[in-house]
Protein backbone atom coordinates (compact mmCIF):
# COMPACT_ATOMS: atom_id res chain seq x y z
CA UNK A 1 0.00 0.00 0.00
CA UNK A 2 2.89 2.87 0.57
CA UNK A 3 4.64 1.80 -2.51
CA UNK A 4 1.61 2.10 -4.22
CA UNK A 5 0.25 5.34 -2.56
CA UNK A 6 4.23 6.39 -3.22
CA UNK A 7 4.10 6.15 -6.89
CA UNK A 8 0.80 7.78 -7.03
CA UNK A 9 2.12 10.93 -4.99
CA UNK A 10 4.81 10.70 -7.64
CA UNK A 11 2.71 12.05 -10.49
CA UNK A 12 1.22 14.34 -7.80
CA UNK A 13 4.80 15.54 -6.69
CA UNK A 14 5.12 16.10 -10.89
CA UNK A 15 1.67 18.30 -11.18
CA UNK A 16 3.11 20.18 -8.43
CA UNK A 17 6.37 20.44 -9.78
CA UNK A 18 5.89 21.74 -13.28
CA UNK A 19 2.90 24.37 -11.83
CA UNK A 20 5.24 25.50 -9.14
CA UNK A 21 8.26 27.00 -11.23
CA UNK A 22 6.04 28.72 -13.60
CA UNK A 23 5.10 31.77 -12.04
CA UNK A 24 8.67 32.20 -10.72
CA UNK A 25 10.36 32.16 -14.39
CA UNK A 26 7.61 34.24 -15.58
CA UNK A 27 9.37 37.61 -15.60
CA UNK A 28 12.09 36.33 -17.13
CA UNK A 29 10.58 34.30 -19.86
CA UNK A 30 8.17 37.29 -20.74
CA UNK A 31 11.15 39.38 -21.20
CA UNK A 32 12.90 36.93 -23.20
CA UNK A 33 9.89 35.95 -25.33
CA UNK A 34 8.85 39.12 -25.26
CA UNK A 35 5.11 38.04 -24.29
CA UNK A 36 2.13 39.94 -24.10
CA UNK A 37 0.12 39.77 -21.18
CA UNK A 38 -2.71 37.53 -22.91
CA UNK A 39 0.66 35.31 -23.59
CA UNK A 40 1.42 35.28 -20.16
CA UNK A 41 -1.66 34.33 -19.05
CA UNK A 42 -1.88 31.75 -21.36
CA UNK A 43 1.24 29.95 -20.67
CA UNK A 44 0.34 30.30 -16.92
CA UNK A 45 -3.06 28.17 -17.72
CA UNK A 46 -1.71 26.10 -20.33
CA UNK A 47 -1.14 22.81 -18.21
CA UNK A 48 -4.47 23.52 -16.17
CA UNK A 49 -6.22 23.66 -20.01
CA UNK A 50 -4.32 20.82 -20.61
CA UNK A 51 -5.83 19.08 -17.62
CA UNK A 52 -8.68 19.68 -17.85
CA UNK A 53 -9.04 17.66 -21.25
CA UNK A 54 -6.74 15.17 -19.61
CA UNK A 55 -8.74 14.22 -16.96
CA UNK A 56 -12.09 12.74 -18.72
CA UNK A 57 -10.04 11.03 -21.66
CA UNK A 58 -7.82 9.48 -18.98
CA UNK A 59 -10.65 8.54 -16.71
CA UNK A 60 -12.62 7.05 -20.04
CA UNK A 61 -9.72 4.58 -21.03
CA UNK A 62 -8.95 3.49 -17.46
CA UNK A 63 -12.53 2.63 -16.59
CA UNK A 64 -12.51 1.16 -20.50
CA UNK A 65 -9.44 -0.63 -20.92
CA UNK A 66 -8.06 -0.38 -17.05
CA UNK A 67 -5.94 1.25 -14.39
CA UNK A 68 -2.54 -0.33 -15.21
CA UNK A 69 -1.53 0.05 -18.98
CA UNK A 70 -3.03 3.86 -18.71
CA UNK A 71 -0.82 4.22 -15.02
CA UNK A 72 2.66 3.84 -17.63
CA UNK A 73 1.34 5.73 -20.78
CA UNK A 74 -0.08 9.12 -19.54
CA UNK A 75 3.74 9.49 -17.34
CA UNK A 76 6.02 8.24 -20.72
CA UNK A 77 4.48 11.38 -22.39
CA UNK A 78 4.58 13.65 -19.44
CA UNK A 79 8.41 12.75 -19.67
CA UNK A 80 8.56 13.84 -23.31
CA UNK A 81 6.83 16.81 -22.75
CA UNK A 82 9.32 17.73 -19.90
CA UNK A 83 12.34 17.16 -22.00
CA UNK A 84 11.44 19.34 -24.45
CA UNK A 85 11.28 22.35 -22.62
CA UNK A 86 14.87 22.74 -22.79
CA UNK A 87 14.47 23.39 -26.71
CA UNK A 88 11.72 25.99 -26.54
CA UNK A 89 12.05 28.94 -28.80
CA UNK A 90 8.91 30.43 -29.04
CA UNK A 91 5.78 31.50 -26.85
CA UNK A 92 3.42 28.87 -28.57
CA UNK A 93 5.57 26.00 -28.72
CA UNK A 94 5.78 26.61 -24.89
CA UNK A 95 1.68 26.59 -24.81
CA UNK A 96 1.37 23.55 -26.36
CA UNK A 97 4.18 21.63 -24.81
CA UNK A 98 2.98 22.60 -21.47
CA UNK A 99 -0.82 21.60 -22.89
CA UNK A 100 0.52 18.24 -23.45
CA UNK A 101 1.81 17.58 -20.00
CA UNK A 102 -1.70 18.99 -18.50
CA UNK A 103 -3.15 16.21 -20.51
CA UNK A 104 -1.20 13.74 -19.15
CA UNK A 105 -1.47 14.88 -15.45
CA UNK A 106 -4.83 15.17 -16.04
CA UNK A 107 -5.09 11.45 -17.16
CA UNK A 108 -2.97 10.50 -13.78
CA UNK A 109 -6.03 12.06 -11.65
CA UNK A 110 -8.44 9.96 -12.84
CA UNK A 111 -6.30 6.82 -13.31
CA UNK A 112 -4.19 6.74 -10.14
CA UNK A 113 -6.27 7.77 -7.18
CA UNK A 114 -8.96 5.24 -8.82
CA UNK A 115 -6.31 2.99 -8.26
CA UNK A 116 -5.29 4.01 -5.28
CA UNK A 117 -8.66 3.90 -2.88
CA UNK A 118 -9.23 0.63 -4.74
CA UNK A 119 -6.55 -1.28 -2.72
CA UNK A 120 -6.77 1.19 0.37
CA UNK A 121 -8.47 -0.21 3.57
CA UNK A 122 -11.19 1.73 5.06
CA UNK A 123 -8.86 2.63 8.17
CA UNK A 124 -6.23 4.54 5.87
CA UNK A 125 -8.06 5.45 3.00
CA UNK A 126 -8.49 9.23 3.41
CA UNK A 127 -5.01 9.37 4.91
CA UNK A 128 -3.87 7.91 1.92
CA UNK A 129 -5.49 9.94 -0.57
CA UNK A 130 -4.73 13.30 1.08
CA UNK A 131 -1.38 11.96 0.93
CA UNK A 132 -1.33 12.67 -2.74
CA UNK A 133 -2.27 16.42 -2.37
CA UNK A 134 0.22 16.72 0.21
CA UNK A 135 2.87 15.58 -2.69
CA UNK A 136 1.58 17.94 -4.62
CA UNK A 137 1.94 20.84 -2.63
CA UNK A 138 5.52 19.38 -1.89
CA UNK A 139 6.46 19.18 -5.79
CA UNK A 140 5.03 22.59 -5.66
CA UNK A 141 7.24 24.00 -2.75
CA UNK A 142 10.29 21.92 -4.43
CA UNK A 143 10.00 23.56 -7.86
CA UNK A 144 9.31 27.28 -6.15
CA UNK A 145 13.07 26.54 -3.85
CA UNK A 146 14.78 25.01 -6.80
CA UNK A 147 13.65 27.13 -9.38
CA UNK A 148 14.36 30.24 -6.48
CA UNK A 149 17.73 29.19 -5.92
CA UNK A 150 18.83 28.92 -9.83
CA UNK A 151 17.09 32.19 -10.74
CA UNK A 152 18.54 33.98 -8.31
CA UNK A 153 21.88 32.69 -7.17
CA UNK A 154 22.88 31.05 -10.52
CA UNK A 155 21.28 32.68 -12.89
CA UNK A 156 19.79 29.98 -14.78
CA UNK A 157 17.86 30.33 -18.20
CA UNK A 158 14.13 29.88 -17.45
CA UNK A 159 14.18 26.63 -19.97
CA UNK A 160 16.68 24.83 -17.70
CA UNK A 161 14.25 25.33 -14.46
CA UNK A 162 11.23 24.04 -16.12
CA UNK A 163 12.92 21.31 -17.48
CA UNK A 164 13.95 20.01 -14.02
CA UNK A 165 10.79 18.18 -14.31
CA UNK A 166 12.03 15.91 -16.20
CA UNK A 167 14.43 14.22 -13.44
CA UNK A 168 11.29 13.55 -11.16
CA UNK A 169 9.39 12.50 -14.18
CA UNK A 170 12.54 9.53 -14.85
CA UNK A 171 12.24 8.32 -11.74
CA UNK A 172 8.52 8.00 -11.08
CA UNK A 173 7.94 6.52 -14.71
CA UNK A 174 10.42 3.64 -13.63
CA UNK A 175 9.20 3.03 -10.13
CA UNK A 176 5.77 2.37 -11.71
CA UNK A 177 6.94 -0.27 -13.88
CA UNK A 178 5.49 -3.94 -12.73
CA UNK A 179 2.58 -1.78 -10.39
CA UNK A 180 -0.58 -4.53 -10.40
CA UNK A 181 -4.24 -3.67 -12.06
CA UNK A 182 -7.18 -2.74 -9.23
CA UNK A 183 -8.77 -5.67 -7.82
CA UNK A 184 -12.30 -4.15 -8.12
CA UNK A 185 -11.61 -2.94 -11.74
CA UNK A 186 -10.71 -6.48 -13.13
CA UNK A 187 -14.25 -7.83 -11.00
CA UNK A 188 -16.08 -5.27 -12.61
CA UNK A 189 -15.44 -6.55 -15.95
CA UNK A 190 -15.89 -10.29 -14.77
CA UNK A 191 -12.64 -11.03 -14.41
CA UNK A 192 -13.31 -12.34 -11.08
CA UNK A 193 -11.06 -15.03 -10.05
CA UNK A 194 -7.90 -13.05 -11.27
CA UNK A 195 -9.24 -10.00 -9.20
CA UNK A 196 -9.70 -12.08 -6.03
CA UNK A 197 -6.26 -12.93 -6.87
CA UNK A 198 -4.64 -10.33 -6.44
CA UNK A 199 -7.27 -8.40 -3.35
CA UNK A 200 -5.54 -11.66 -1.32
CA UNK A 201 -2.59 -11.16 -1.90
CA UNK A 202 -2.47 -6.89 -1.65
CA UNK A 203 -5.85 -6.33 0.38
CA UNK A 204 -6.42 -6.60 4.02
CA UNK A 205 -9.29 -9.09 4.38
CA UNK A 206 -12.35 -6.80 5.28
CA UNK A 207 -11.63 -5.03 1.64
CA UNK A 208 -11.46 -8.53 0.22
CA UNK A 209 -15.29 -9.46 1.66
CA UNK A 210 -16.16 -6.14 0.53
CA UNK A 211 -15.31 -7.33 -2.92
CA UNK A 212 -18.78 -8.86 -2.54
CA UNK A 213 -20.43 -5.85 -3.52
CA UNK A 214 -18.35 -5.28 -6.86
CA UNK A 215 -20.93 -6.32 -10.27
CA UNK A 216 -20.33 -6.36 -13.41
CA UNK A 217 -21.35 -3.11 -15.52
CA UNK A 218 -20.52 -0.96 -18.51
CA UNK A 219 -18.51 1.90 -17.87
CA UNK A 220 -20.81 4.71 -19.17
CA UNK A 221 -20.28 8.39 -18.42
CA UNK A 222 -24.28 9.73 -18.34
CA UNK A 223 -24.32 7.85 -14.92
CA UNK A 224 -22.81 11.24 -13.57
CA UNK A 225 -25.15 13.24 -14.35
CA UNK A 226 -28.04 10.46 -13.40
CA UNK A 227 -30.75 10.89 -10.97
CA UNK A 228 -28.27 8.71 -8.34
CA UNK A 229 -25.13 10.24 -8.60
CA UNK A 230 -25.71 14.04 -9.92
CA UNK A 231 -25.98 15.28 -6.14
CA UNK A 232 -22.13 13.68 -5.97
CA UNK A 233 -20.61 14.92 -9.02
CA UNK A 234 -22.22 18.41 -8.50
CA UNK A 235 -20.13 18.33 -4.78
CA UNK A 236 -17.04 16.93 -6.25
CA UNK A 237 -16.94 19.15 -8.83
CA UNK A 238 -17.80 22.02 -6.98
CA UNK A 239 -16.13 21.87 -3.70
CA UNK A 240 -12.70 21.37 -5.68
CA UNK A 241 -13.35 24.19 -8.19
CA UNK A 242 -13.96 26.43 -4.67
CA UNK A 243 -10.78 25.49 -3.42
CA UNK A 244 -7.92 25.57 -6.24
CA UNK A 245 -9.22 28.93 -8.29
CA UNK A 246 -8.25 31.17 -5.58
CA UNK A 247 -5.11 29.14 -4.76
CA UNK A 248 -3.86 29.09 -8.35
CA UNK A 249 -4.83 32.98 -9.19
CA UNK A 250 -2.90 33.71 -6.03
CA UNK A 251 -0.31 31.24 -5.84
CA UNK A 252 0.84 31.65 -9.63
CA UNK A 253 1.22 35.26 -9.36
CA UNK A 254 2.02 35.70 -5.53
CA UNK A 255 5.47 37.11 -5.75
CA UNK A 256 3.74 40.14 -7.86
CA UNK A 257 0.39 40.56 -5.66
CA UNK A 258 2.77 40.35 -2.55
CA UNK A 259 5.00 43.03 -4.19
CA UNK A 260 2.00 45.28 -4.88
CA UNK A 261 1.23 45.06 -1.38
CA UNK A 262 4.47 46.07 -0.07
CA UNK A 263 6.25 43.21 0.78
CA UNK A 264 9.69 43.90 -0.41
CA UNK A 265 10.87 40.26 -1.52
CA UNK A 266 7.90 39.04 -3.10
CA UNK A 267 9.55 35.58 -4.09
CA UNK A 268 10.95 35.22 -0.39
CA UNK A 269 7.57 35.87 0.48
CA UNK A 270 5.64 33.58 -2.06
CA UNK A 271 8.23 30.48 -1.08
CA UNK A 272 7.02 30.97 2.61
CA UNK A 273 3.74 30.33 1.74
CA UNK A 274 4.38 27.61 -0.04
CA UNK A 275 5.85 26.20 2.98
CA UNK A 276 2.54 27.25 5.20
CA UNK A 277 0.47 25.31 2.13
CA UNK A 278 2.80 22.07 2.66
CA UNK A 279 2.26 22.27 6.71
CA UNK A 280 -1.33 22.29 6.18
CA UNK A 281 -2.04 19.85 3.67
CA UNK A 282 -0.13 17.61 6.37
CA UNK A 283 -2.23 18.68 9.16
CA UNK A 284 -5.55 17.61 7.22
CA UNK A 285 -3.41 14.25 6.31
CA UNK A 286 -3.12 13.30 9.87
CA UNK A 287 -6.55 15.18 11.53
CA UNK A 288 -8.30 13.31 8.48
CA UNK A 289 -9.11 9.33 9.82
CA UNK A 290 -9.52 11.04 13.63
CA UNK A 291 -11.86 14.26 13.07
CA UNK A 292 -13.84 12.78 9.95
CA UNK A 293 -14.19 14.99 6.22
CA UNK A 294 -16.55 17.44 6.94
CA UNK A 295 -14.83 19.47 9.88
CA UNK A 296 -11.91 19.07 7.48
CA UNK A 297 -13.67 20.43 4.91
CA UNK A 298 -16.22 23.01 6.35
CA UNK A 299 -14.38 25.39 8.71
CA UNK A 300 -11.37 25.92 7.06
CA UNK A 301 -12.68 27.28 3.86
CA UNK A 302 -14.69 29.65 6.19
CA UNK A 303 -11.59 30.69 7.52
CA UNK A 304 -9.83 31.33 4.29
CA UNK A 305 -12.77 33.33 3.38
CA UNK A 306 -12.25 35.46 6.10
CA UNK A 307 -8.16 36.13 5.47
CA UNK A 308 -8.82 37.17 1.86
CA UNK A 309 -11.84 39.59 2.77
CA UNK A 310 -9.39 41.37 5.54
CA UNK A 311 -6.71 41.30 2.64
CA UNK A 312 -9.31 43.02 0.13
CA UNK A 313 -9.94 45.77 2.49
CA UNK A 314 -7.05 46.76 3.82
CA UNK A 315 -4.98 45.76 1.19
CA UNK A 316 -2.23 48.93 2.18
CA UNK A 317 -2.64 48.85 5.68
CA UNK A 318 0.60 47.12 6.73
CA UNK A 319 2.12 44.85 4.52
CA UNK A 320 2.61 42.78 7.79
CA UNK A 321 -1.16 41.94 8.06
CA UNK A 322 -1.04 40.95 4.55
CA UNK A 323 1.59 38.60 5.04
CA UNK A 324 -0.31 37.21 7.78
CA UNK A 325 -3.43 36.90 6.34
CA UNK A 326 -1.79 35.52 3.22
CA UNK A 327 0.17 33.08 5.44
CA UNK A 328 -3.86 31.99 7.16
CA UNK A 329 -5.66 31.69 4.01
CA UNK A 330 -2.99 28.98 2.41
CA UNK A 331 -3.00 27.03 5.76
CA UNK A 332 -6.51 26.55 5.72
CA UNK A 333 -7.39 26.30 2.40
CA UNK A 334 -4.73 23.79 2.06
CA UNK A 335 -6.67 21.78 4.94
CA UNK A 336 -9.71 21.98 2.97
CA UNK A 337 -8.16 21.40 -0.51
CA UNK A 338 -6.65 17.85 0.69
CA UNK A 339 -10.07 16.67 0.62
CA UNK A 340 -10.23 16.92 -3.30
CA UNK A 341 -8.05 14.29 -3.48
CA UNK A 342 -10.07 12.20 -1.05
CA UNK A 343 -13.88 12.46 -1.89
CA UNK A 344 -13.93 11.70 -5.78
CA UNK A 345 -12.48 8.44 -5.17
CA UNK A 346 -15.38 7.60 -2.86
CA UNK A 347 -18.51 8.48 -3.94
CA UNK A 348 -18.39 6.89 -7.61
CA UNK A 349 -18.83 3.07 -8.27
CA UNK A 350 -16.25 1.54 -10.05
CA UNK A 351 -17.43 1.39 -13.37
CA UNK A 352 -17.47 5.32 -13.40
CA UNK A 353 -14.69 6.01 -10.86
CA UNK A 354 -12.24 6.82 -13.23
CA UNK A 355 -14.92 9.28 -15.13
CA UNK A 356 -16.16 10.72 -12.35
CA UNK A 357 -12.38 11.48 -11.07
CA UNK A 358 -11.61 12.90 -14.59
CA UNK A 359 -14.66 14.77 -14.99
CA UNK A 360 -14.40 16.50 -11.68
CA UNK A 361 -10.33 17.14 -12.26
CA UNK A 362 -11.40 18.79 -15.92
CA UNK A 363 -14.33 20.74 -14.02
CA UNK A 364 -11.67 22.14 -11.30
CA UNK A 365 -9.33 23.39 -13.79
CA UNK A 366 -12.08 25.74 -15.76
CA UNK A 367 -11.98 27.61 -12.72
CA UNK A 368 -8.03 27.08 -11.82
CA UNK A 369 -7.27 28.17 -15.58
CA UNK A 370 -9.65 31.23 -15.51
CA UNK A 371 -8.22 32.77 -12.39
CA UNK A 372 -4.62 32.04 -13.35
CA UNK A 373 -5.64 33.99 -17.12
CA UNK A 374 -7.89 36.19 -15.19
CA UNK A 375 -5.61 37.86 -12.21
CA UNK A 376 -3.15 39.58 -13.74
CA UNK A 377 -5.99 41.57 -15.84
CA UNK A 378 -8.07 41.75 -12.39
CA UNK A 379 -5.35 43.38 -10.77
CA UNK A 380 -4.45 45.44 -13.44
CA UNK A 381 -8.50 46.96 -14.24
CA UNK A 382 -9.95 46.52 -10.39
CA UNK A 383 -6.94 46.70 -8.11
CA UNK A 384 -5.56 44.10 -5.98
CA UNK A 385 -8.47 44.69 -3.07
CA UNK A 386 -11.23 44.15 -5.73
CA UNK A 387 -9.40 40.76 -6.52
CA UNK A 388 -9.05 39.16 -3.39
CA UNK A 389 -12.75 40.15 -2.40
CA UNK A 390 -13.53 38.21 -5.74
CA UNK A 391 -11.56 35.24 -4.53
CA UNK A 392 -12.97 35.56 -1.24
CA UNK A 393 -16.45 35.21 -2.26
CA UNK A 394 -15.34 31.87 -4.05
CA UNK A 395 -14.16 31.13 -1.06
CA UNK A 396 -17.48 31.28 0.65
CA UNK A 397 -19.41 29.78 -2.48
CA UNK A 398 -17.37 26.68 -1.88
CA UNK A 399 -18.16 26.49 2.52
CA UNK A 400 -22.47 26.92 1.39
CA UNK A 401 -22.12 24.27 -0.82
CA UNK A 402 -20.10 22.19 1.13
CA UNK A 403 -22.03 22.11 4.14
CA UNK A 404 -25.61 20.97 2.42
CA UNK A 405 -23.67 18.77 0.24
CA UNK A 406 -20.30 16.81 1.83
CA UNK A 407 -20.78 13.62 2.86
CA UNK A 408 -19.40 12.07 6.35
CA UNK A 409 -17.39 9.05 4.85
CA UNK A 410 -14.55 7.94 7.31
CA UNK A 411 -14.26 4.51 8.39
CA UNK A 412 -16.78 3.40 5.59
CA UNK A 413 -15.95 0.79 3.33
CA UNK A 414 -15.49 1.86 -0.38
CA UNK A 415 -19.06 0.08 -1.57
CA UNK A 416 -20.79 1.87 1.27
CA UNK A 417 -19.35 5.50 0.25
CA UNK A 418 -20.15 4.63 -3.57
CA UNK A 419 -23.65 6.81 -4.40
CA UNK A 420 -26.31 5.48 -4.46
CA UNK A 421 -25.41 3.49 -1.82
CA UNK A 422 -24.20 6.10 0.50
CA UNK A 423 -27.29 7.66 1.13
CA UNK A 424 -28.31 4.50 3.57
CA UNK A 425 -25.25 3.91 4.84
CA UNK A 426 -24.48 7.24 5.98
CA UNK A 427 -27.31 7.21 7.95
CA UNK A 428 -26.51 4.06 9.59
CA UNK A 429 -23.63 5.82 10.59
CA UNK A 430 -25.11 8.50 11.71
CA UNK A 431 -27.75 6.57 13.76
CA UNK A 432 -24.92 4.64 15.19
Amino acid sequence: MYKLSGVIAGGMFIDGFILGGIGLVMPAMTSDLSLSATWQGLIGASALIGIFFGGPLGGYFADKIGRKPMFIVDLAIFLLGSAAQFFVADAWQLFLIRLLMGMAIGADYAIGWPLLVEFSPARLRGKLMAFQEVAWYVGYLLSYAVGYYMSTAIHADWRIILGMSTVPSLIVFLLRLGTPESPRWLISKGRVEEGMAIARECMEEADVRDLANEKSERPDFRKLFSPQYLKSTIFVCMFWVCNVTPYFAIATFSPIVLESLGVEDGLAGALLLNGVVVAGALASMFLIERVGRRKLSIPPMWIAAVALVVIGLFAHVSPIIILVCFITFSFFNAISTALTGVYPGEVFPTEIRGAGVGFATAFSRIGAAAGTFILPMSVEGLGVGATMLIAASICVLGAVISQYLAPETKGLSLSDTSAPMAKAALAKAAAK
